[in-house]
């Protein structure tokens, strides 16, 4: 009988693999590095580690659930495919006007704040065809239009691609669909994406650029499941293959072949979930998660042990107009490297050394210095037991690193350099916190900060006390907590459609007749994927009436009625005193989306076995020299095993904890313990002041 589950997250660094065993409970971690550009070298390498050293075949596994950024490293890297793109006849620069928007207002140099990257203005044609503002036809699809235009786009354009895009086809997507079935009469191989399926909803511009990076990474993506599909049946694994979605939660991987879109900001959502579910089994119900990897830093705010999500993301500068877990990334990790620029100044990131060649003290080839090296040459990271032992740092490669790019640049002596190196990635990282907490309204002392990711608890103590956050949890499994959060997401499938009308003059029953055809787009997927336990939720985005920006609020599942529709009118209002800190009560409201999301809760793993602490308390095993600014100096500090807490056991600062998959800092003045849920609470104290400024240009404090 099948009975294990795989979470594969990849990351730029490091392959993260988590094996559930649903039989015994056990919970088995991997953790090999990535094969850019062949990921599926380092994720069937994952799963053979796990089947060979726990004794498993390859037909115990029930599923295998996957988080992927292969999407997302498309876009930011400008590499997906040659895009054509249909409009209706008149209105073919909605994508070079755009918005019209500058967010820097006063950089003269700033380029245009478009996509202009998907398809050159020679990529587009108009079709003759028009449908009203109310969805009826003034002016029939021409049918042997269509037939040129691709073959031009294809024949003499390169064009892979088509994108579909006409105007009020969310009203009515006839003309849409009529125009895909005559793209794969011409050319059955072509990859086709149409606005009314990709994004039912109004703004022509948004819908644009949401239905062109869908049919930009359309091929990519295939093309990547396809490997993986193949690799997995070359290792006999069967089971089915199911991928994380923007908004935090798994579908079939046939859904991400449908809507390729959906996983563009699905890589951070997994860590998020594992974060939200060790804040709350430690009694926290708003946290920040901050997830460190090799390349990037994940920030996400979690408000009553929920993530919060948007409606309105953006990926690079442009709208992506997808539900998603609000992320704030940072180009800044442990690769990230550190450089001296023209005007003596220390910068760090964002180019990264990944996982090829890597840092220095990997030693595979590496010679930039990075944040990975300065924590090495400050004494951090254990040179014989890193990633659980499988890989050794060479301490030599690292200082040389340092010394020759950032030392001696800078005239200042080895630990200072390494110092300073930690304080500005520091610094942009807790920038990030500040971003999702502070500026949103929120008093980070009523927050803790969940430390994920390799590099996560290498550096939270000090981003904590930069912010004034009081409490840091680090998870059982911090460093392959994205991978676990895959095991901890639910099946989840979501559909919404534009229906703009003043709220009080909404038809209840016009309302349920949208609902119930959105319902069955989900119940029909839902028993694709065999899901149990599916819940409905009904939601509406409304706004004040002239508004160019809305709020979600959520409807009662079954049907409608007058009293329903005030109350949510009522709950608009407080919403929008919530978010904007005012509320216009006598103003009406106006209706613009229904959505609904059906959502099957599935069996949660239980964190983690063997994590009831130690029968007696910890010793440490060991010390290491480190160096800690507080103090100016090197000094032995005291080594802890994790495995050998016991419960409540409180150890002082400074002190390293060391585990498999990371490693935790405790500063000076600092002091840590493991609660009953298998979490360890960093207590942040005070900030003290440093024995010795890291130099001359040393950066602001960033508190």
């Amino acid at each position: 009988m099948s009975r294990l589950i795989f979470g594969i997250d990849i990351g730029g660094t490091f392959t993260d693999v988590v094996g559930y065993d649903e039989t015994t409970g056990q919970v088995h971690v991997a953790k090999v590095p990535s094969t850019p550009p062949r990921h599926a070298e380092g994720f069937i390498a994952g799963i053979t580690r796990i089947l060979d050293e726990h004794g498993y075949v390859t037909s115990d596994v029930k599923r295998v659930v996957h988080g992927t950024t292969v999407g997302t490293n498309a876009v930011l890297e400008h590499r997906g495919a040659t895009l054509g793109i249909l409009t209706t006849g008149g209105f073919e620069d909605v994508l070079t006007i755009g918005r019209m928007k500058r967010s820097d207002m006063y950089d003269l140099n700033a380029d245009a704040e478009v996509p202009l990257f998907l398809a050159p203005r020679r990529r587009v044609r108009g079709i003759p065809e028009r449908l009203t503002s109310k969805g009826e036809v003034l002016i029939p699809l021409d049918a042997d239009a269509v037939r040129t235009a691709v073959t031009e786009l294809v024949e003499r354009e390169g064009a892979q691609s088509i994108v579909v895009c006409y105007l009020f086809s969310y009203l009515r997507p006839e003309h849409e669909e009529q125009t895909r079935t005559i793209i794969q009469e011409l050319y059955p191989s072509l990859h086709v994406s149409i606005s009314s399926e990709v994004d039912g909803k109004f703004r022509e511009y948004e819908r644009l650029v949401m239905t062109a990076f869908d049919a930009y990474i359309r091929p990519i993506i295939e093309d990547y499941l396809r490997a993986l599909d193949t690799d997995l049946q070359a290792k006999q694994v069967a089971a089915p293959l199911q991928v994380m979605q923007s908004r935090g939660a798994i579908s079939g991987s046939w859904v991400v072949v449908e809507r390729p879109v959906a996983t563009v900001l699905s890589g951070p959502a997994a860590g998020v979930i594992g974060g939200v579910d060790a804040a709350r089994r430690s009694g926290f119900d708003d946290a920040v998660t901050i997830d460190i990897g090799g390349t990037s830093c994940d920030v996400a705010l979690v408000r009553d042990a929920k993530p919060v999500i948007t409606t309105e993301g953006k990926i690079e500068r442009y709208p992506l107009r997808l539900p998603m877990i609000d992320v704030h990334t940072i180009g800044a990790g442990g690769g990230s490297i550190a450089w001296v620029d023209a005007a003596g100044g220390l910068k760090v990131g964002p180019r990264s050394a990944g996982s090829r060649p890597g840092p220095a003290a990997y030693g595979k080839g590496g010679t930039q210095a990075t944040v990975t090296d300065a924590s090495v040459v400050l004494g951090y990271l254990n040179p014989t037991g890193f990633a659980g032992g499988t890989m050794s740092l060479r301490t030599d490669l690292a200082e040389q690193a340092i010394r020759e790019h950032v030392a001696d640049p800078l005239g200042l002596d080895l630990p200072a350099a390494a110092a300073g190196v930690h304080r500005i990635v520091n610094s942009a990282m807790a920038q990030a916190l500040r971003l999702v907490s502070v500026r949103r309204g929120h008093d980070p002392r009523r927050l803790v900060l969940v430390a994920l990711g390799g590099a996560g608890p290498v550096h939270s103590a000090r981003l904590a006390q930069a912010i004034g956050i009081p409490t840091v949890i680090v998870p059982p499994t911090p460093g392959v907590l994205s991978a676990l959060g895959l095991l901890l997401a639910d099946v989840e499938h979501e559909q919404s459609r534009t229906f703009r009308s003043v709220l009080t003059d909404a038809e209840p029953a016009a309302l349920d007749a949208v609902f119930a055809d959105l319902d069955a787009t989900c119940e029909a997927r839902m028993q694709r994927e065999e899901a149990p336990n599916v819940a409905i939720s009904h939601m509406a985005e409304l706004r004040y009436v002239r508004q160019s920006y809305e709020l979600e609020v959520a409807l009662p599942a079954g049907a409608l009625t007058p009293e329903a529709l005030a109350t949510a009118a009522q709950d608009f209002h407080k919403l929008h005193e919530r978010v904007y800190g005012f509320a216009l009560p006598a103003s009406p409201v106006e209706l613009v989306t229904l959505r609904t999301v059906h959502t099957a809760h599935l069996v949660k793993p239980t964190l983690l076995g063997g994590l009831r602490g130690a029968s007696a308390p910890a010793e440490p095993v060991g010390t290491r020299s480190a160096y800690f600014e507080e103090i100016g100096a090197y000094e032995p500090v005291p080594i802890y095993a994790r495995t050998s807490l016991k419960i409540d056991q409180e150890i002082q600062g400074p002190a390293i904890l060391e585990q498999a998959d990371t490693t935790t800092v405790v500063c000076p003045g600092q002091s840590i313990r493991l609660d009953e849920n298998g979490n360890v609470l960093l207590t942040v104290g005070d900030m003290l002041q440093p024995a010795a400024a890291v130099g001359a240009r040393e950066v602001a404090d960033v508190s």
